[in-house]
């Protein structure tokens, strides 16, 4: 490897979520290779339901000591189901039980950080009232947190429905809501920005929308990205991931944000269709327009 090229990758790390129903290391591992991933992303619960699985032991070993080997950092994706907006008591609690699940398991697997969505202000109830509730449920899983555990990663939605953050203005009360706690950090997925309303596809868009990340947030809050092109168009408020180069965003924004300097060694995860095959040419793309 040349030595700009070993510079590029050492900058950004390009991977994907993996398939790992069937052990961490067992799947996983040949799952990594055969698409060329530098990071991944997995689930350690199903990501549709309330389940805290324990993990096995072994595998948990296995799948870290690998991943240390190759100098791969592996994030947790937490579960969908969580919402600390929600009106409903019960889906409050579980998502507790949940995050701190995923928060224990990313700690035992050595995960950098733990992916969250921000979740909505469901059952007609004001955003101020369901920020108040984010603070009341998510600031003491933060507090719980020690120096080398997992940062808490806050990712945007698509803006569908009653979303309490989408636009990356809203990352702003909700950083608030949580006292812009120090293990705090950022997910941009850029599917789910886009869709929100940036649009990374104008002239200067991606760095627009960087630019404003760090305005909101502070420095050094940006600590993963879904990279996902869109099937749909800036603004429509849809999570539709389409595969690098082939959907409304386009290749050259990616190559913008490689060059943006928020994104310095901030890994980037994709989550696009295709399967293995479609996952292995979407890293090699993004391969390609980081080290061009």
């Amino acid at each position: 490897m040349s030595t700009s090229k070993k510079r590029a990758r050492d900058r950004n790390p390009v991977g994907g979520h993996i398939r790992v129903a069937g052990g961490l290391a067992t799947i996983g591992l040949p799952y990594t290779r055969d698409i060329g991933a530098e990071v991944v992303q997995v689930f350690v619960a199903n990501p549709r339901g309330w389940a805290t699985p324990r993990g096995v032991a072994a595998q948990d070993e296995k799948f870290r000591a690998a991943c240390a080997d190759q100098s791969i950092q592996a994030y947790v994706h937490a579960p969908y189901l969580i919402n600390f907006g929600s009106h409903t008591a019960e889906t409050a609690e579980r998502s507790v039980d949940s995050l701190r699940h995923s928060l224990r398991r990313g700690r035992a697997i050595g995960a950098p950080g733990v992916v969250v969505h921000t979740g909505s202000a469901t059952g007609g109830r004001a955003r101020p009232k369901a920020l108040a509730q984010v603070r009341e449920r998510m600031l003491p899983l933060l507090d719980e947190l020690h120096d080398d555990d997992p940062w808490l990663l806050l990712e945007p939605t698509a803006g569908q429905g009653s979303s309490l953050c989408s636009l990356v203005e809203d990352l702003g009360p909700y950083f608030d809501a949580l006292d812009r706690h120090p293990k705090l950090g950022v997910c941009l997925d850029t599917c789910h920005v886009f869709a929100a309303g940036h649009d990374l596809a104008a002239p200067g868009g991606m760095k627009k929308t960087l630019d404003e990340l760090v305005s909101v947030t502070g420095k050094e809050r940006l600590k993963l990205i879904h990279a996902n092109d869109s099937k749909d168009v800036a603004g429509a408020h849809k999570d539709r991931h389409e595969n690098i180069g082939a959907g409304h965003i386009g290749a050259d924004p990616f190559r913008e944000l490689f060059r943006h300097p928020a994104t310095k060694g901030v890994p980037l995860v994709i989550e696009t269709p295709g399967g293995k095959e479609g996952h292995a040419a979407d890293v090699a793309r993004l391969k390609r327009l980081r080290d061009g």
